[in-house]
């Protein structure tokens, strides 16, 4: 059935993000349903929200794709006019948990999109215990605070106004200061 209603189009869900997700990571729907060794059918259903998962299910799902399950969780209800264009500052859809002192929520309206954008707060005398890499092009832009970075090796410090750039390369933080450290992040293609 085909909806004329151009809103529909823009509607966050959670099966628009689950093949987003699934996408971005080179996956088929065959290869995701055999690693929850659940059925294709299953899974096509509650990638176009005919289904819902359980929390069991929930849980494989953000296991297999890498991501926090409070990220499969955090789906707001938005005004319909808004749906797919505009994010509140309170409903943003948290990220993870807030370890290593750092707190993260989606700027984005979801994530079929080819990028997205991230808020992230770290708090004072905070670190990233193990470095990442990811294979994504980041850019952050430092909102307020001051933020110490190694990119691919190097180290620096980075503060209010200053933007950097991750591209495929091992990464890690730490806020020595005393005040939180404000950034936005511009992540392709979407991680979270």
């Amino acid at each position: 059935m085909l909806h004329s209603d151009p809103q529909h189009l823009h509607r966050t869900s959670l099966g628009a993000d689950l093949r987003a997700l699934r996408k971005s990571r080179g996956m088929t729907i065959a290869d995701l349903a055999e690693a929850l060794d659940r059925s294709i059918g299953w899974l096509s259903q509650v990638e176009r929200d005919k289904s819902e998962p359980s929390i069991s299910d929930l849980r494989a799902i953000a296991d297999v794709l890498g991501v926090p399950m409070s990220l499969l969780f955090a789906h707001k209800s938005s005004p319909a006019g808004e749906q797919g264009r505009i994010v509140r500052a309170g409903n943003r859809r948290p990220m993870g948990a807030s370890h290593e002192g750092l707190r993260e929520e989606l700027l984005s309206p979801d994530l079929t999109d080819d990028f997205e954008m991230v808020h992230s707060t770290f708090e004072p005398h905070s670190k990233m215990q193990t470095p990442a890499s990811r294979p994504t092009q980041e850019v952050g832009y430092m909102v307020s605070g001051k933020l110490d970075l190694t990119i691919g090796g190097r180290s620096f410090t980075v503060q209010t106004g200053d933007s950097f750039r991750i591209k495929h390369e091992t990464y890690d933080w730490a806020n020595p200061y005393d005040e939180p450290a404000v950034a936005i992040w511009v992540i392709a293609p979407p991680v979270y």
